[in-house]
């Protein structure tokens, strides 16, 4: 076990094991495959957003409020070393969690009335589902076109002036906070939507 659980790459596959495991439970008991279609690519989209969402937390909530408190000489493991792997997982989440979103609403068939936020088609849910998209676009592109490029010179990836620099790392700051600030309405529009289809 500690042989499985001492390494990512091992833990990771083992997960997905699992995971097939129950698929065939599931295939096994009556799944259809297009019922299962939908599903998987549902998994894929929560487990993008996890990491998305989580990783966006951990920002501002661990990281942003903690480096005040980080020596001087300790500064540079953060920098060089855990942001920018984090940032990799990060903006690559956000991709995944659209990428697996759009479809998946394809799949369901109200991609274009989420999109038009209920104007065509004309169900409540649509409109809640569509805020919870728009609200998620607006974030990835946040952290594609914001965030990511003014991060790349507050961790001198890019090489730029001091205030440059500077000026960087409070631009992407304050566009991580708004998207921290986005999770809150984007998460409660995307998990009323569910109730709201039941209701319509």
């Amino acid at each position: 076990m500690a042989k499985l659980l001492g390494s990512l790459q091992n833990t990771v596959i083992a997960g997905f094991v699992l995971a097939l495991i129950l698929f065939i439970f599931y295939f096994a008991y009556g799944y259809t495959g297009s019922d299962f279609g939908v599903f998987f690519w549902r998994w894929l989209h929560v487990i993008s957003a996890i990491m998305w969402i989580g990783l966006l937390w951990y920002f501002n909530f661990v990281q942003i409020p903690s480096m005040p408190k980080i020596p001087d000489d300790q500064k540079p493991a953060i920098g060089k070393v855990i942001a920018p792997a984090a940032l990799w997982w990060f903006r690559w989440a956000a991709m995944a969690t659209i990428v697996t979103g759009l479809p998946l609403a394809m799949f369901n068939g109200y991609l274009i009335e989420a999109l038009t936020l209920g104007i065509v088609g004309g169900e409540f849910g649509h409109t809640a589902i569509g805020i919870g998209m728009w609200l998620g676009i607006i974030m990835w592109f946040n952290v594609w076109f914001v965030i990511w490029p003014n991060q790349k010179k507050a961790l001198g990836m890019v090489e730029v002036g001091a205030d440059e620099k500077a000026a960087a790392a409070r631009t992407a700051m304050l566009f991580s906070r708004t998207n921290t600030l986005l999770s809150f309405p984007m998460l409660f529009a995307m998990v009323s939507a569910q109730a709201l289809y039941h209701i319509s």
